[in-house]
């Protein structure tokens, strides 16, 4: 097809491609809806039901824009923290913030250092502002915080991204190899850690917050163990000179009522995180009993997803997910090799997961023999 002459050059070159294939896409083209949703990590134990009150409440005054500070949001993570209003901000989930974030910090040519295989989106966004991406293999199935910062060093990286829990691998590191990690972060750099599943990790997973430090800015999420995924909250921790800077190029109305609403009652609501952790920690032992009983192997996971190890490449690994999607399971798997051997399954509901175990050995018995 021919460059159109109203995009700019960049925006002519890049693919026409998107991070993920939602399941409601894959829903239309299958021309049938999933039966179990386990490949977006989403909470299917849902918010806390003072959320959805609360959520339904706001919605009478939808006519109104939400408060573009989302300042009684702020104000509460303030004091669940331990960090200044300053220090915090609230955006349309990790990937809005993470797409702020890159349009102040990246520009033609600028190098950024991530894990091959880590978070598609931030790839998206780097590549999209026309940033070059350096990437370092994952360790052991968890990625290498030594390893990025040598590469850091090397190419004069700006941005520095590492997940902590991992997505897609559910592994974890300690707090002491993350704030070592924060030491080492060249001058001039930025180290992003996406802490999207902190909730559901063990203890000792993040090292304190310390909100004035340069070298490191922590993103956080309402999207998992809150249950809101489609509430699009998400809230960055950083120092307040990073922090301001969102506010030249941020949507300052991007974070609606209903939204704002919901997660300041979920976040007040500590009695139905303990209720969702204890309900994915069950979900977890499970689907690694069903993997178990058909010949895989599940990972020790810190997050609301197991991966499986397939035991041969990714090419199995694909055909399994086109054959559990064939039916009715909806899961996902890692893009790179030798990551790729697994498929991620998302923690389930009762039901979910016993649809799984019925189905699954005949979908890996096809899967095989492609």
């Amino acid at each position: 097809m021919a460059d159109d002459p109203r995009l700019t050059p960049h925006a002519n070159a890049l693919p026409a491609t998107v991070p993920f294939v939602g399941p409601e896409a894959q829903e239309r083209a299958m021309g049938r809806g999933f039966v179990a949703r386990l490949g977006a990590n989403e909470s299917v134990f849902g918010p806390s039901p003072k959320a959805i009150e609360a959520m339904a409440q706001a919605a009478k005054e939808v006519w109104q824009y939400g408060d573009s500070q989302s300042h009684d949001l702020r104000a509460a993570l303030s004091d669940h923290l331990g960090v200044p209003m300053q220090n915090i901000l609230i955006g349309s989930g990790i990937d809005g913030l993470l797409n702020s974030l890159v349009r102040l910090t990246v520009t033609q040519g600028t190098p950024v250092v991530t894990s091959k295989g880590a978070y598609p989106t931030f790839n998206y966004h780097v590549a999209g502002y026309g940033g070059v991406l350096h990437e370092v293999p994952f360790t052991g199935d968890h990625e290498d915080p030594e390893r990025l910062i040598v590469k850091a060093r090397e190419v004069g990286a700006r941005l520095i991204y590492l997940s902590n829990p991992d997505n897609p691998m559910g592994t974890w590191h300690d707090a002491a190899t993350i704030q070592q990690m924060i030491d080492n972060v060249p001058d001039g750099a930025l180290l992003v850690i996406d802490e999207a599943y902190l909730e559901f990790a063990p203890d000792g997973t993040a090292p304190p917050l310390d909100p004035t430090d340069r070298r490191v800015i922590r993103m956080r999420t309402f999207s998992k163990a809150y249950g809101m995924a489609g509430a699009r909250v998400g809230y960055a921790i950083g120092d307040t000179g990073m922090i301001a800077a969102f506010h030249k190029v941020r949507d300052h109305f991007g974070i609606g009522r209903i939204s704002q609403a919901g997660a300041l009652a979920a976040l007040a609501d500590r009695d139905w995180l303990v209720h969702v952790r204890a309900e994915t920690a069950a979900a977890r032992t499970r689907i690694a009993g069903i993997a178990e009983a058909n010949g895989l192997a599940a990972l020790p996971s810190a997050t609301n997803f197991v991966a499986v190890d397939c035991g041969a490449d990714g090419a199995l690994a694909r055909a399994l997910v086109r054959e559990l999607a064939e039916d009715g399971v909806f899961v996902r798997m890692p893009f790179v090799a030798p990551q790729d051997r697994a498929i991620r399954i998302t923690c389930g509901t009762g039901a979910d997961l016993d649809h799984l175990a019925r189905v699954l050995p005949g979908a890996l018995a096809r899967a095989r023999r492609l």
